[in-house]
């Protein structure tokens, strides 16, 4: 009777292997996850800054392993080749502009208050994060190729649209803005107003003798933004006298 006891004690305790198994599996599969993302991360983050840097045909993948710390069999395993990673790249500068302007929680702010906010964000974007007027200056000279290839580019761009679409309407219904602005089009006025100051940045320096420092470009976005809201707005109010 004992030894009846005895195997049927081993056989309990012989099953608690298979479940610590399947714990230390899912526990295994879960780091990994989180292994792939941080070195995928890792390998946008180093392509952005060696393509913006160098360009397309500049770039080398030797050069952005390093800056990731991982290997390149790593890189062409998650990317594929060098074409296929200035696409991720130049997808990712987008995804990441964009990522910031959801943050704003334009829906929820009066439309002026909306507006300069975009305008002060696109601005600090651009000096902040210098590769992303880099890429898209790399792009155009390369003809827009690439991302006219990126499947899901319109869909990257219409969050924001749609977000201003609804800061106008907004605006033209409370009496502040008139009707009949695209979002479009004034998105394209505000990024060009923005990128000017900081994609010339040097021989703005030079011919115009222009600081360009963090208090110069503190006042161009309050002047961009006043700009774009009397554009925006109505009717023109009068100036004191």
């Amino acid at each position: 009777m004992a030894k009846d006891l005895s195997l049927q004690a081993g056989s309990s305790s012989s099953e608690a292997p298979p479940a610590q198994a399947k714990r230390r599996t899912t526990r295994h599969v879960t780091s990994s996850k989180r292994d792939a993302a941080r070195s995928k991360r890792a390998i946008l983050d180093a392509s952005l800054i060696e393509f913006s840097t160098h360009g397309h045909a500049g770039a080398r993948i030797d050069t952005i392993a390093e800056r990731a710390g991982v290997s390149k069999p790593l890189i062409y395993s998650y990317f594929g080749d060098k074409d296929a990673l200035y696409a991720a790249a130049l997808r990712e500068a987008y995804v990441q502009i964009r990522q910031g302007e959801r943050d704003l929680d334009l829906d929820h702010k009066d439309p002026e208050t909306a507006i300069r906010d975009l305008v002060d964000f696109t601005l600090r974007h651009f000096r902040q994060k210098p590769w992303f007027i880099s890429m898209l200056n790399t792009e155009n000279l390369r003809g827009g190729t690439t991302i006219r290839e990126i499947s899901d580019v319109g869909d990257i761009q219409s969050p924001l649209i749609e977000e201003l679409r609804n800061v106008i309407h907004r605006g033209v219904k409370m009496g502040v803005f008139r009707a009949g602005i695209e979002p479009t089009d004034l998105y394209i006025s505000i990024a060009s107003l923005c990128y000017f100051p900081i994609s010339n940045i040097h021989t703005l320096r030079a011919v115009f003798d222009a600081p360009i420092d963090d208090a110069w470009l503190s006042q161009r976005s309050a002047d961009i933004g006043e700009m774009i809201i009397r554009f925006l707005r109505s009717e023109p109010r009068e100036t004191a006298r």
